[in-house]
């Protein structure tokens, strides 16, 4: 699994649910963020590079982009040079569309996500009747890995964040927000706590993401494939070991206990 930093833990959780058994290696691209602020032309080049180096040092089965800048960017490029399975994180969108009641949706994404032509597909593909509201949340990053280290992500960037979404008049009818970054689920309830009890939303506003459903897509394309684990399973980082190692406490309890540099 790759991702710029540990938001792809949203992602791990649901497959260790799904694939108990699986050996996983997880790596956070530290050294390259944020992909959101690159060209898409660097990011393809960067996300290719990576996972190339990556299939050819450990030899996974499949690989699992857990960043959805990442994903919306590179995806086809990497399936191209790859020969593994490769599975993406792509927002909600399909989902959101068929649970909306009132069709009107919120998009909480990087830039480098919200702005992608991959996006624009989904939005005609499963939502062209519904209305999307897209908001470029990066600051949300840093609070959901400020929460893994044990800090308390600041409510007012949460709230402004998701005020950003309602400034249209559509947006008073909004009674789903995708969460389009991996990084974001990990602090949905601080989300929705915000939105209540800050600034006076429904209580039913669901805030989703797409990680179960990858889970299913990963386990789908593993069916009947047995697992050994001959280690513990192991994270990799690209950018400081020791800023990296300052997360071993939260990696350990998603069944990490190998931290090194790659």
């Amino acid at each position: 699994m790759l991702d710029t930093g540990v938001g792809g833990l949203s992602v791990l959780g649901e497959v260790r649910k799904a694939l108990p058994g699986a050996p996983i290696l997880f790596a956070a691209d530290y050294a390259g963020q944020p992909y959101g602020q690159k060209t898409e032309a660097q990011v393809a080049a960067r996300v290719a590079g990576l996972l190339g180096r990556i299939t050819e040092r450990y030899h996974p089965r499949l690989a699992c982009i857990a960043c959805n800048t990442a994903s919306t960017i590179a995806l086809g490029m990497v399936r191209e040079v790859l020969e593994i399975p490769i599975v993406g994180t792509v927002p909600a969108i399909k989902p959101a569309a068929e649970n909306t009641r009132t069709g009107v949706i919120g998009l909480l994404g990087t830039a480098g996500t919200i702005r992608q032509p991959y996006v624009d597909e989904l939005e005609r593909n499963f939502a062209s009747d519904k209305t999307l509201l897209r908001h470029a949340a990066p600051e949300l990053v840093y609070e959901a890995e400020t929460k893994l280290r044990g800090g308390t992500p600041d409510r007012k960037v949460l709230a402004a964040a998701l005020n950003a979404m309602t400034e249209r008049d559509e947006a008073m009818a909004m009674d789903q927000v995708i969460l389009g970054c991996t990084h974001f689920p990990l602090v949905r309830e601080e989300l929705a706590d915000v939105a209540v009890f800050d600034l006076g939303w429904p209580a039913d506003v669901q805030f989703i993401d797409g990680a179960a459903g990858i889970a299913r897509r990963i386990a789908h394309l593993l069916d009947g494939e047995t697992f050994e684990r001959s280690g513990p399973d192991r994270a990799v980082t690209t950018g400081d070991l020791d800023h990296f190692l300052a997360l071993k406490p939260v990696l350990s309890t998603y069944g990490i206990d190998q931290i090194e540099q790659f």
